[in-house]
Order: structure tokens, then C-alpha cells, then sequence
């Protein structure tokens, strides 16, 4: 990207087509029926809903930046390109969605080689629109956040993904449980990624850790918990976060210890 001022600009656009999309899959829920829904695995499933929504946003941001490729959840467009690579979820929530459980989010990200300079994600139910770019800090609404203060786990809420369809950590799971309930205000499971991580970037909960992410579930989330001032890392406090399926993130008073109690429960 050769200025900020195109940055910008592309994330007032990505914005736009996120708040498009939602208002879509707003009204789809409001007459949504279950047997309207596909397996693609073992507990993991999608809808029209999902595929209709990312064909949008695909066509959407194809217009404003021609040059970039794809990473997407159902497959619309797989076609990578050299430097500019938009990371979409066009429905991250979709059990919740399927269940009428009110979280559920449109997640874009831009990846910029193997960076994130761009972060879009539009709770829909909330009609919440959280958003950054990179050295811009983040926003909600036009609000600006930031993470929270909390000094240490004794005063944090955790939020985290329980398995669904890959259940040979759930013990680990269970375990992480068992230490987080004594050790912290207590765990949430709200089921989107995307919206956990704007959580913990709106002071809203303290940390988030999950195991077996995609890339398109943490991309956009990531980036705004940094811009908000907190901390993101792979389970061993390294940079994979984004395609190496295990992520924490904080509000960075509470990392050090939050990642210390993850590696102790995952050895």
C-alpha cells in the first residue's frame, strides 16, 4: 500500500461491505429454518447463508483492490496472490447462527505477505462494527478502544472455543477449565472467535486462548486486539498465530502469566 490515506480508504470500503453483508445475514436469520443446513464434517456445519455472504464480500473487495487474492472459509476464491491476500470469514458463529444464539460475525482481514495491515469485524447482532489498520489503533463505531487494566488473572475474565469435532485435547480443555475457574472472575465460551478477540480489544473480557483456528477465524480479531494495545502470540509466546491454529491474546498486563498457565496445561 503506498499511503496510509489508501489504507484508509480501503477500510472505510471493508467496512462498508461488512455492514452490507450483516444486514444480509440479519434478515436470512430472521426466517432461517435447520434444514437448510450442510455438514462438512462432524459438527461442522454451514449454511446458504455462509456461502451467499462470502460470494458478497468476495465480489465486493475484488472491485476495490483487483490485485489481492483470497483465503476463505467455503471456497468462493482460493486464488492466493504474491503480496495482498484477504483473510474472510463470512460467518464466524455459525453453529450460533443455526441455533438463533445472537453471536455471530463477518470477519476481513488484509494480509500484506504475512502481515495483517487491515481488520474488519461486524458483530451483527449488536450491529457493532470493530476496525483497525496497522499503526492506526482500533475503533468500535467510530469509538476508539482500548483493552482493559486489569493487572493480573485474579481479576480477569477468560474467554475461550471448547472442541467440537476434534475431541483429543478435549482433557487439556477440561483441565484449563478446572485452573481458570479458581484462578480468574470466570470463563466464557461465546462461540466466535472473531468477536472474542474484539472483546478482549474493548476491555470487555481480559484474555482468549484456542487451539485449532484458521486463519480466517483470528486475522481481523488479532489485529485489533494489537491496535487496542494488547498482546497476541502462538501458545509459545511466538508469531504463528494467524495459520498456526493456537492463539492467545490479552489485554498484555496478564500475558506472561495467562501463557504460562496455557503451556503448563498443554504439556
Amino acid at each position: 500500500m503506498d499511503t496510509q490515506n489508501q489504507l484508509s480508504t480501503l477500510l472505510e470500503q471493508t467496512q462498508e461491505i461488512a455492514k452490507n453483508v450483516g444486514s444480509f445475514i440479519r434478515k436470512e436469520r430472521q426466517h432461517f429454518s435447520a434444514d437448510k443446513v450442510e455438514h462438512k464434517g462432524f459438527n461442522d456445519l454451514v449454511s446458504y447463508v455462509d456461502k451467499e455472504a462470502e460470494k458478497m464480500i468476495v465480489a465486493a473487495l475484488s472491485k476495490i483492490l483487483p490485485e489481492a487474492g483470497f483465503i476463505t472459509e467455503e471456497g468462493t476464491n482460493s486464488t492466493q496472490a504474491d503480496q495482498y491476500n484477504w483473510v474472510i470469514d463470512p460467518l464466524d458463529g455459525t453453529t450460533n447462527f443455526i441455533h438463533g444464539i445472537p453471536v455471530f460475525a463477518v470477519s476481513i482481514a488484509l494480509m500484506e505477505y504475512d502481515e495483517v495491515i487491515l481488520g474488519v469485524v461486524y458483530e451483527v447482532n449488536r450491529h457493532e462494527c470493530f476496525y483497525a489498520m496497522k499503526g492506526g489503533g482500533a475503533f468500535c463505531n467510530d469509538t476508539k478502544i482500548k483493552v482493559s487494566s486489569a493487572p493480573d488473572l485474579s481479576a480477569s475474565l477468560i474467554a475461550t472455543g471448547f472442541p467440537y469435532y476434534n475431541f483429543e485435547l478435549i482433557d487439556k480443555y477440561l483441565f484449563a477449565l478446572k485452573i481458570f475457574m479458581q484462578k480468574t472472575h470466570g470463563i466464557r465460551r461465546f462461540g466466535s472467535a472473531a468477536t472474542d478477540l474484539c472483546y478482549v480489544a474493548a476491555g470487555r473480557i481480559e484474555g482468549f486462548f484456542e487451539y485449532n483456528l484458521n486463519s480466517y477465524d483470528v486475522a481481523a480479531g488479532a489485529l485489533i486486539v494489537q491496535e487496542a494495545g494488547g498482546a497476541v502470540t502462538d501458545f509459545s509466546g511466538g508469531k504463528n498465530y494467524i495459520f498456526g491454529r493456537e492463539i492467545i491474546a490479552s489485554n498484555h498486563h496478564i500475558q506472561e502469566d495467562f501463557t504460562k498457565e496455557i503451556q503448563t496445561i498443554w504439556q
